[in-house]
């Protein structure tokens, strides 16, 4: 049994590379990838001719229990379809047990990471900024004023740049979001953030004077009428850069990233942290969870007395 599987992965490299002209190290691949799933195969008494779709399925499970990664589990799952697939084609086998396999989900990647002291230095040299007289004070407000709602409320930056005028007359602590879908949601306001929509408004009345209003908080002269999300991203990169820090790190996105994670870190519910971010499904909110979990793991890594000693143990 053990010869005909070998004689059959021979006659599929040998396709591989006369009619596919597969590389040399991708026939090593294959050939390495086959071996693998011939030994696990030869443990369960099944043979690769025969294998059925439960038998690929266990195989897959089986690289994930042993460490494989999911782009490295995928190959394997290529190079069995090709297999397969050789099998079918020759007439060895009367069906394809890899026609039914879904594909190794991928890991999503974490989010960036800002942390409370990396915020508060952009919102303080914001603030600082401001105080500045001369040309571009407005600009400066506006800086001050995205940069505290956003943190405030975690929107998202296209909900933020597009908020109507009427923002500004409004009475109470809270805001009514219009997100994804035409949907609204409520979120609540810091003090910093009413004070700097406060003064940023001063500022934009007293230089528009007898000028048409806008009907957006932001106005620019744009295809849309209000600033663009570009404009909004620059700047803040511009001042992470006079902050000290990496401007690569630093985006709209990412302050929307901190908003959930710091709420998470000091005790909120991540239900309600769904509600404000506007998201329709919680797993997308339980990424931040892994944030935290990562962190976490960082913490200890660092400062646990154990983990030190087991470190220069190793």
């Amino acid at each position: 049994m053990a010869d005909l599987s070998q004689a059959r992965i021979e006659a599929f490299l040998e396709m591989m590379s006369a009619e596919r002209g597969a590389a040399v190290n991708t026939l090593s691949s294959y050939e390495r990838d086959l071996d693998d799933l011939f030994s696990f195969l030869n443990e369960r008494k099944v043979s690769l001719g025969a294998a059925e779709t439960g038998d690929l399925s266990a195989y897959l499970t089986d690289l994930a229990r042993r460490g494989f990664q999911p782009t490295s589990q995928a190959r394997h799952l290529s190079t069995m379809r090709q297999f397969y697939k050789f099998l079918y084609a020759e007439g060895l086998r009367g069906d394809d047990p890899t026609a039914t396999l879904d594909s190794p989900k991928k890991a999503r990647p974490l989010p960036k990471f800002l942390s409370v002291e990396q915020v508060g230095k952009l919102l303080s040299l914001a603030e600082q900024e401001t105080n500045r007289p001369g040309p571009g004070r407005l600009s400066r407000l506006r800086l001050l004023a995205l940069l505290e709602l956003l943190y405030a409320t975690g929107m998202r930056v296209s909900e933020l740049v597009s908020l109507p005028a009427k923002v500004l007359t409004q009475e109470g602590r809270f805001l009514v979001v219009r997100g994804k879908g035409n949907k609204e949601r409520l979120v609540p306001l810091s003090k910093a953030s009413i004070d700097a929509l406060a003064r940023y408004g001063t500022a934009m009345t007293d230089e528009r004077g007898e000028r048409e209003p806008s009907s957006f908080l932001f106005p620019a002269a744009s295809k849309e009428g209000h600033l663009p999300r570009q404009v909004f991203a620059r700047d803040l990169k511009d001042l992470a850069i006079r902050a000290g820090l990496p401007p690569a790190s630093v985006s709209p996105h990412v302050l929307r990233h901190a908003f959930a994670s710091h709420l998470l870190a000091n005790g909120a519910d991540l239900r309600v942290v769904q509600e404000l971010l506007g998201h329709s499904d919680i797993s997308t909110t339980q990424i931040y969870t892994h944030v935290l979990d990562e962190r976490l793991r960082e913490l200890v890594q660092t400062h646990h007395p154990l983990a030190k000693t087991a470190k220069n143990l190793d």
